[in-house]
């Protein structure tokens, strides 16, 4: 087969070529590394010749495709046709300024999307991918993207692979199915090449991309980048095409509601002014008027960019979501399924009791020294290793030892230190069964002076019954762990087993943990994070229940959910979840108490999101784990941890907390519920002022041309793009209402545009200001002694009345939005409990669009192009009211509602 080669940058180097089947020696001396690694300076000199092991960023659609689909979404169909009316009608200064309308809005969406596309890539920065490499003979971990070839990598279970390697030591199980297609693991063993096998096949080579399932072993990368198996395929696929949100899909639906209703009503009322006899221009431009009327034009990109916000806001609280849409799901959430270690406690284990089989089990003697034996037991039965920043591994095994060393009982004479410490232990091994999930423990074989000693620790179940004990003694000792777990430490046995002289390794942990001496107990304390407590009370206002779902023992999770207060209105214990029939599950599920489900397993997760989906409940489940992933992919909201949790966690869930903090989904939950009512918030707004902009149309038609247009498309137009887009972003960024965690969560089969929304829109916020704004008009022209049928055009006596009559439906209708964006805020609370100045981009949008009207109606250019006019004083006195008016009459409406 052809070798491989690793690209060349311009330089003095050659290229590394090396076919990574040949015998190791030679592949290391064609990569020029070593079994110490490389050098860092070596590594660093790579990396700039050979560039960042990454694989090419598949190309966004290009921005024709793009440009082409805002061109051709409904609302901006119905611009279309305006515009041919337009210019049907002979308007060709309206027609291009539609046409001009149209490209602008396209070019904001387009925008506005591409920004929310870099906020949502923007978040690869917070979840940096690790690897662990060997570098000048120590162990390290680097940045995935720093792998260069020839570097030594280091794979454990859980670890995603870097980048295509030859494995030099140890075995390991690999998930291909992303290459293969193969649904089971396949084990890869450092060893010696097969003939006549595809380089995928191979059984001592790993690729990157894929997952190591379970085991340990070390490397030689021969390849990064594009030059890997999964750099290939990436260079050859398609990018996939951009899904929209549930929410989006919603809105969608309403825009072509939208168009449907806007294009009936221009035929109906076309039908009419024909009947009545009006002039086929004026109804020409009564069709022209309701169509931009009733475009929404800011409506998909502001909602779009609300969720990108929702996204970088919540990114700086540390939880990074992977998808807009999550955003809109996590207000719906109304069940989490937690675990406890890391993520309701501090992780931080630390030895607290120890239980010796001699001592008096009436004793509880806290703090107590474990002996030597238990000390060195503790040691050997871990994998923990020590690097720059101390003892690095899980947490539980890292409290065991730095308890068995703190009390300075080492069995090996001049060892002093925990880094001389588990390099003795390192000497000792000669084999590790990692922790199992199923089994619930873990254990070594070590070799010393006497011989071979299986070291053994885990659930105390799990220890006892593969112990040698009496009847009396079983029950002494789970009488004892009955104790312990009841005061919320978690209980780890430790046991042995001394092989005789001469005998042979077991071939298999089945072999090992069997035949067992028990040699004592650990109570292990992980304090509950302090701010736990109070994000708990907050998901209980809320209407958010919890489950603690752990491999932990049953009582010892639920001192600790009682600790934080999970068990609200009473606390359910399953002891053993892995028992559970679905009919038991269902039957605990739909009653009111929150569960604890102990000695769960990772299937059992999987079985509750399941059930709990079947339910119809919006879950979100939290997990780190390898095995962890089906069941963070089945819930609606899968939690992975940032700092604990394993790439294949991380990268089937939804959302990964930075922090392995519990409080931060509680945060997540009230920042997706605040986003959703902030979507909300400016559909009323934007909704709102159809019906303003409608009437005014309706009674030109209506009238037969008795009663002049009392606004112009050009100045719906400039509300429309100037006067209402910066308003409803700030609408976006509100502030969450006050009691928004003290609501019962939403039904997720509940829209986003509800009938009430619709009827506090048009039927209280628009007809108010349809109202003022033709008030406004009427009174400017009666002021001037206009009757219905007076002539008001060019040349006319009422001409300038007329300018000045739509300059104050204009200026009117601006105003009406002022006080409809002040009202939009709440939903429920009062403007008061909200605060004035808590939304100070909202203020500042408010500024700018009483600006930017003063300038169309005061200044000479702007007046000749919409045809305004400067408004007198008692006119400018009589607007200013509007506002106060539309936000009052809502404010009354709400208080009556909060009074009923």
């Amino acid at each position: 087969m052809d070798r491989p080669s690793i690209p060349s940058a311009k330089t003095d180097t050659p290229d590394l070529v090396a076919d990574p089947r040949e015998p190791l020696p030679l592949l290391r001396k064609e990569l020029r590394t070593g079994p110490g690694g490389l050098s860092e300076r070596e590594a660093a000199r790579r990396l700039a010749v050979y560039g960042p092991n990454q694989v090419h960023r598949r190309e966004r659609p290009s921005l024709v495709r793009e440009l082409t689909r805002q061109l051709t979404h409904p609302l901006a169909l119905l611009l279309w046709a305006a515009g041919v009316l337009a210019f049907v009608a002979g308007m060709a200064v309206l027609g291009w300024a539609i046409l001009a309308v149209v490209a602008v809005n396209a070019a904001f969406a387009l925008m506005q999307e591409r920004q929310a596309e870099r906020a949502v890539e923007a978040l690869a920065a917070y979840l940096p991918e690790r690897a662990h490499v060997i570098r000048d003979r120590r162990s390290r971990a680097v940045n995935a993207a720093e792998i260069v070839p020839g570097d030594l990598i280091v794979l454990e279970e859980g670890d995603k692979v870097p980048a295509d390697a030859r494995l030099t030591d140890g075995a390991v199980e690999i998930d291909l199915s992303m290459l293969t297609g193969e649904s089971a693991p396949v084990e890869r063993v450092a060893g010696p090449a097969e003939d006549g096998v595809a380089l995928l096949h191979d059984p001592n080579l790993v690729f990157s991309g894929t997952t190591c399932a379970g085991g340990q072993a070390t490397g030689i990368v021969f390849a990064t980048g594009g030059r890997t198996e999964l750099g290939r395929i990436a260079a050859l696929s398609q990018r996939a095409g951009r899904r929209d949100s549930p929410l989006e899909i919603q809105v969608k639906r309403v825009a072509w509601l939208i168009a449907a209703v806007a294009v009936g009503m221009g035929m109906v009322f076309l039908a009419i002014g024909a009947l009545v006899g009006l002039p086929l221009t004026d109804a020409l431009t009564f069709a022209i008027g309701l169509l931009v009327a009733n475009v929404p034009e800011g409506l998909l990109p502001t909602i779009t960019l609300a969720l990108a916000v929702g996204v970088r806001l919540l990114a700086r609280e540390g939880a990074v979501i992977k998808r807009l849409s999550a955003v809109e799901t996590l207000g719906a959430t109304n069940v989490i399924c937690t675990d406890k270690t890391g993520t309701l406690t501090r992780n931080r284990m630390r030895l607290h009791t120890v239980w010796i089989p001699a001592d008096d089990i009436t004793g509880e003697p806290d703090g107590a020294r474990p002996s030597p034996e238990l000390a060195q037991i503790m040691i050997d039965c871990s994998t923990v290793s020590y690097g720059e920043d101390g003892l690095q591994g899980d947490p539980t095994e890292v409290a065991l030892v730095e308890g068995a060393g703190d009390e300075d009982l080492r069995t090996v004479p001049g060892v002093s230190g925990l880094d001389e410490l588990l390099i003795g232990r390192d000497a000792r091994t000669r084999a590790v069964f990692r922790f199992d999930p199923r089994l619930r423990l873990m254990s070594t074989v070590t070799e010393g002076a006497s011989g071979l000693r299986v070291n053994v620790k885990g659930a105390p179940e799990a220890v006892l019954s593969r112990s040698v004990l009496t009847e009396d003694e079983r029950a002494t000792t789970m009488a004892a762990v009955e104790r312990l777990a009841r005061r919320g430490l978690r209980v780890l046995a430790i046991a042995i087993r001394n092989l005789d002289a001469g005998a042979m390794m077991p071939t298999g942990r089945q072999e090992a943990e069997t035949g067992l001496r028990l040699v004592g107990l650990v109570g292990l304390f992980d304090p509950p994070r302090p701010e736990v407590p109070d994000a708990v009370r907050r998901c209980h206002d809320a209407g958010v229940r919890i489950h603690v779902v752990t491999g932990d023992n049953g009582a010892t999770a639920a001192a600790v959910a009682r600790q934080v207060g999970i068990g609200v209105p009473r606390l359910e214990v399953v002891a053993e979840a892995e028992r559970l029939t679905d009919e038991h599950l269902d039957d605990l599920l739909t009653g009111d108490a929150e569960i604890v489900f102990a000695r769960s397993s990772p299937e059992t997760k999987l079985k509750i999101a399941d059930a709990l989906r079947a339910h119809g409940q919006i879950v979100a489940m939290t997990g780190d784990g390898v095995n962890d992933a089906p069941a963070l992919h089945q819930a609606h909201i899968g939690v992975a941890m940032g700092r604990s949790g394993t790439d294949v966690a991380r990268e089937a869930a939804t959302m990964v907390l930075t922090d392995d903090n519990f409080a931060t989904i509680v945060t997540a939950i009230e920042s997706g519920r605040r986003v959703y009512d902030n979507v909300r918030k400016f559909i009323l707004y934007i909704f709102a002022h159809a019906v303003p902009e409608i009437v005014p149309f309706l009674i030109f038609a209506l009238s037969g041309g008795l009663v002049p247009l009392p606004l112009t498309v050009l100045q719906i137009l400039a509300i429309d793009l100037g006067t209402e887009t910066v308003p409803a972003l700030a609408l976006g960024r509100e502030p969450a209402e006050p009691g928004l965690m003290n609501r019962p969560p939403r039904s997720s089969s509940k829209g986003v545009i509800s009938r009430d929304m619709l009827i506090r829109a048009w039927g209280y916020l628009g007809l108010v200001s349809a109202a003022l704004v033709m008030l406004a008009f009427f009174y400017v022209l009666w002021r001037a002694g206009w009757h219905p049928g007076d002539p008001t055009g060019p040349g006319e006596a009422l001409h300038h009345a007329y300018l000045t009559a739509t300059t104050a439906t204009f200026a009117g209708l601006v105003t009406c939005q002022v006080g409809t964006a002040l009202a939009a805020r709440t939903d429920h609370a009062s403007l008061r409990q909200v605060g004035l100045t808590t939304n100070r981009l909202l203020l500042g949008g408010i500024v700018f669009e009483l600006v930017f009207t003063a300038a169309l109606i005061y200044l000479p250019p702007f007046q000749r192009l919409f045809g305004t006019a400067a408004l007198p004083l008692d006119v400018v006195l009589l607007i200013i009211t509007f506002p106060v008016i539309v936000w009052g009459t809502d404010e009354l409406r709400r208080w009556t509602r909060r009074r009923r």
